[in-house]
């Protein structure tokens, strides 16, 4: 019986059912363990104030509950730590986010459950997020605007306070990176120009005269906008808050420094769901700060999404062209035979082997003679001839390129011969029948190919880091300066992100929920991508399914 049921196949489907489901339920574990270890992040947790004692001479704690774990009660006493009224086994000790970095030794600390006296977690602790040294816990005592201290309603004068200086701060980010920025980047344009005419023998008195004049103008220009800027942050550094930290000590916080402030213990669901989705917010559409352990990633999601689109557009027609030759045009010998199997080979490369490759042939040897072609002007400081996006995106194309040709080819494969040979046969040439019959038939899967690179692409970290991305990108490649996208430029990179935050970050605990938050985000990119080319497919799919018939 058990025999007649082997041989019939049943259990072999079974099992591939089996293997089936244990790989998906394991892919959807790990993503959601990601969500939830990376969006939990931003729920604004209660501030506990504890009261210790015992291993620890007296003092205050305040802070956050990170993590807890339990420990064994020997390894505890190795560290000569007395535990002789402790009668069990095993003991709880808490990872406490004391934030005041400028104060305290260490802003986590691990505390035994042990020398825990008193635990509180009173409404009036604040918790003020701020552009340096990260968080701050304490209670406020005084709320000073322009050196005369608030005595009514100050905690809600306090929110009005910090909303004026953010507004204040964003203003003058705003000056500094986008017109003043914009004189620097036309003052380096002029400066160039001037080298250019020097280079060719071509920098006449009214030339020198023409270019004193533009550099005139624009410091002129430059001398306003710096007014307004140092009027800006006068007038940001007006305010103060004092604080009550758990040392006992009041500590002034000047308010230009503070993004943010919030009172958890005070919240109620709603208010916490709300603040919830502002910081969820705030890490999508803010720039990193504190090496990265702070602030968000818009960067790094821009870059991203900006180079797989480029890589997309550069490998897509090279994918196709080369498989339509593979394919329709190319004979049928050993030759083909084996570049086919080398195509399929350059999958299995390694990807660093890709970044040393890109490193040598796009960024040394292609790029440096760009800059002796057509940049001499910049020397010594490299133009295309260093790290850079477009270098990056080239590199991925080659990467990827093998996948393209071989799904291209796939679906070139399936439409039957009869339709070639009918719309010869009708009169259209050999390129017309390609144009209009056999691209857009197998254009779905060109899409499966162009689906299938744009994933791996998103995810490859190792050949970018010789090639184009860096841990913090001054600008972004595209902006208001002329010529507007600028492929020269290094970026930043989700993945790249994740790798700095995780093991090159000085601080570690600070770091791990954000790990889990960009590695969360780094998938919900590539599936949005992915989503997108499906689309596509779908869409074109639809479209020529009456080309098939």
């Amino acid at each position: 019986m058990v025999k007649q049921w082997f041989k019939s196949g049943s259990p072999w489907i079974w099992m591939t059912g089996g293997a089936v489901s244990i790989s998906l339920i394991s892919v959807l574990g790990l993503l959601a363990m990601i969500a939830w270890k990376g969006l939990s992040f931003f729920w604004p947790s209660e501030v506990v104030q504890l009261e210790l004692q015992g291993s620890v001479a007296k003092q205050t704690v305040i802070g956050e509950v990170y993590d807890r774990e339990l420990v064994a009660k020997s390894r505890i006493e190795a560290t000569g730590v007395d535990l002789s009224d402790y009668d069990k086994e095993q003991l709880e000790r808490l990872l406490i986010k004391t934030g005041n970095r400028e104060y305290v030794d260490l802003d986590f600390r691990w505390v035994l459950e042990t020398d825990i006296t008193s635990r509180t977690t009173p409404a009036e602790l604040a918790v003020f997020e701020r552009s340096k040294n990260g968080n701050f816990y304490g209670y406020v005592e005084q709320v000073i605007k322009d050196g005369e201290v608030i005595t009514d309603n100050k905690i809600e004068e306090l929110y009005d306070l910090v909303d004026r200086a953010v507004d204040l701060n964003g203003q003058a980010l705003d000056l500094q990176n986008g017109e003043i920025g914009h004189i620097n980047y036309e003052l380096e344009r002029l400066r160039l120009k001037e080298k250019a005419y020097q280079l060719d023998n071509e920098l006449t008195d009214e030339r020198v005269a023409e270019l004193a004049q533009a550099r005139a103008e624009l410091r002129a220009e430059y001398t306003v906008l710096e007014k307004q800027l140092f009027a800006l942050r006068k007038a940001a550094k007006r305010d103060q808050v004092t604080v009550k930290d758990m040392r006992g000590e009041v500590v002034t916080l000047p308010l230009y420094q503070v993004l943010d402030v919030w009172f958890p213990n005070d919240m109620g669901f709603f208010a916490k769901l709300g603040h919830y989705f502002v910081q969820l917010g705030k890490f999508v559409s803010d720039d990193p700060r504190e090496a990265n352990t702070e602030g968000g990633v818009f960067p790094a999601i821009f870059g991203t999404v900006f180079m797989v689109l480029l890589m997309a557009v550069i490998v897509t027609p090279f994918g196709v062209v080369a498989a339509i030759y593979l394919h329709e045009y190319a004979a049928k010998n050993a030759i083909t035979k084996m570049i086919r199997i080398a195509v399929i080979n350059l999958a299995g490369v390694p990807s660093i082997v890709y970044g040393v490759f890109g490193l040598g042939f796009f960024v040394y040897m292609l790029g440096g003679s760009i800059d002796q072609l057509f940049y001499p002007e910049s020397s010594p400081s490299p133009v295309f001839g260093t790290p850079g996006v477009i270098w990056s995106a080239l590199t991925l194309a080659i990467l990827t390129l093998p996948v393209v040709i071989v799904s291209t080819e796939e679906g070139l494969s399936r439409i039957p011969s009869t339709v070639r040979h009918g719309s010869l046969a009708l009169g259209a040439t050999k390129a017309e029948t390609l144009w209009r019959i056999i691209i857009p038939m197998a254009s779905p899967a060109i899409m499966t190919g162009l689906i299938l690179a744009v994933a791996r692409a998103a995810g490859e970290v190792a050949p970018l880091m010789l090639v184009g991305v860096v841990k913090m990108a001054p600008t972004l490649p595209l902006d208001g300066n002329f010529p507007y996208i600028h492929l020269d430029r290094k970026f930043m990179h989700l993945g790249f992100h994740i790798y700095d935050v995780g093991f090159q970050s000085p601080n570690v605990e600070a770091a791990r929920p954000l790990v889990y938050a960009t590695a969360f985000l780094l998938v919900s990119v590539i599936i949005a991508l992915n989503i997108t080319a499906i689309g596509i497919r779908n869409h074109l799919r639809e479209k020529f399914r009456a080309l098939e018939h």
